[in-house]
């Protein structure tokens, strides 16, 4: 089989006579017997024992899953990073693809299936086959020993061909894949795969899979190296040498950072924002360049004994609750509407607002300006001079629960941010700047735990979102027989439905 573990056949391997080899060991495998360790890969093994300890049904009888339809399918494959490589994709694997027969595959970090590319009769008869479509989950657990989820377990790329695949239906098919990582995080986003006829196995497609997904990388490497020039460009004038960096939201530092902070790998940045310890052991605040939180600005806090000129840490708290709390470090004070109004205005604006802006996000068209020149006065009093009257904008170091969850959502923890989110912001403001954000917040929640499959995101969620009937639904879809929750899941589902009639 050549000196490569992860190819599965070498360029002399006859195709059938090698499946029959392989079949031979799959089979005494599955009468609980592993058979001769020299016929199978070690690789290969050690897959047929988690996809076995993962509840995989070898016969076929329970093909891979479906995980998500085809308009959701769609929509995450359109905001992967992997679909602004497609065409690159396509150009390193079609002139293979075409000649061999191969489908091209892409898939996400989960091994969901988002893309395949190829022949009209080669793609039906894998649907047929094996349920290989997209929005089908092939990872391991999913699907069995097969090179998408192989890859990904192992973190490598890896052919797989014939009897070597766990469930017998996919025996008949032979694949390439090799994953891909963020150049940012390192972590992998995906996988790039080649799936053809038994008899089309060959060596090079394992080759020519890993080529395509290394090119992949470097073009995500410079597109990243791109995207730090244009934050530095943009962003790089807020920092203070001797006391600040740029950081993106991984907490990797663009530009220059501070020698005091003993920086030799990531900081750790709070989701959204806020208070982080600096490897020195000092505490800094990251503070978000934008409502993107594209990239932060980290600043090194100074200490306690200069609190006559330092920089306050301002904690805001607006989420389900009408009147919002303000706490300084030293008091803590619930606010006025009008100005907690304000407040979570120039939080989801860090770059500044103008007076006549603010006072359309606040009044509409019937505002007036002199008005509000008089509550951001009365804010002052709270905050002293950390308000710039040029252009209104905190100059203080800030933390809000609104920038947690944005953050959270931002990073895929969508549990944590559903856990995270006691209700809307501000629920019984009417100003039109509030509701804007208020309903883009809600809609970002609703959207990533609606597509999490996760039923612990989607509880936390309906904790909150009591009357979305959706949302009960999908949980109801999600909870396991015996889930203690569920009877109440149907419950309150009966109760909606029964409420639209």
């Amino acid at each position: 089989m050549g000196e490569n573990s992860w190819l599965a056949v070498s360029a002399g391997t006859t195709p059938l006579v090698r499946a029959q080899e392989l079949r031979f060991a799959w089979e005494r495998f599955m009468a609980d017997d592993d058979g001769d360790p020299a016929l199978v890969r070690e690789a290969i093994t050690d897959s047929w024992r988690r996809s076995s300890a993962a509840g995989v049904d070898p016969t076929g009888g329970r093909l891979a899953p479906i995980v998500a339809d085809e308009r959701e399918t769609h929509d995450r494959y359109s905001e992967h990073p992997l679909h602004r490589a497609s065409p690159l994709i396509h150009e390193c694997l079609s002139a293979i693809a075409d000649e061999a027969g191969y489908l091209i595959v892409i898939s996400d970090a989960d091994g969901t299936l988002m893309s395949i590319e190829g022949s009209a009769d080669v793609r039906l008869r894998a649907a047929g086959d094996m349920n290989f479509a997209e929005g089908t989950l092939w990872s391991e657990g999913g699907a069995g020993t097969n090179a998408i989820g192989t890859a990904l377990a192992l973190d490598h790329a890896v052919q797989v061909f014939g009897p070597e695949h766990f469930s017998d239906p996919v025996q008949r098919w032979t694949c390439s894949a090799c994953p891909i990582h963020d150049p940012d995080t390192g972590e992998v986003i995906g996988v790039i795969d080649l799936t053809g006829d038994l008899q089309t196995v060959h060596p090079h497609s394992l080759a020519v899979a890993t080529a395509t997904a290394r090119a992949v990388e470097a073009s995500l490497q410079l597109a990243l190296q791109e995207r730090d020039a244009r934050l530095q460009a943009r962003y790089g004038g807020r920092v203070s040498p001797d006391r600040s960096a740029l950081v993106t939201p991984t907490g990797r530092a663009i530009g220059a950072v501070p020698r005091g902070w003993k920086l030799t790998g990531r900081l750790v940045i709070p989701p959204g924002g806020g208070e982080l310890t600096l490897p020195s052991g000092a505490h800094a605040v990251a503070e978000p360049v934008a409502p993107t939180l594209e990239a932060f600005v980290v600043h090194a806090l100074e200490p306690k004994r200069v609190t006559s000129v330092s920089k306050p840490l301002v904690k805001l708290r607006f989420l389900g609750r009408d009147r919002a709390e303000l706490d300084t470090g030293e008091q803590i004070t619930t606010l006025r509407p009008r100005l907690a109004e304000i407040l979570a205005l120039l939080c989801a604006n860090p770059e500044g607002m103008s007076a006549e802006r603010l006072c359309a996000d606040l009044h509409g068209d019937g505002g007036s300006v002199s008005s509000v020149r008089v509550e951001v006065s009365r804010l002052r009093k709270l905050l002293g001079p950390w308000i710039d009257t040029e252009r209104y904008r905190l100059t203080c170091d800030v933390e809000s629960d609104v920038r947690r969850v944005e953050g959270l959502l931002a990073a895929g923890n969508t549990r944590a941010a559903a856990e995270a989110y006691p209700g809307p912001l501000l629920p019984s403001s009417e100003a039109p700047g509030v509701t804007r954000e208020r309903e883009r917040v809600e809609h970002w929640l609703r959207q990533a735990v609606m597509t999490a499959e996760d039923p612990e995101a989607l509880w936390a969620y309906v904790q909150v979102a009591h009357d979305d009937l959706a949302a009960w639904k999908r949980l109801l879809t999600h909870l396991e027989f015996r889930d203690p929750r569920r009877p109440l899941a149907a419950a309150r589902v009966s109760a909606l439905r029964a409420a639209l009639m």
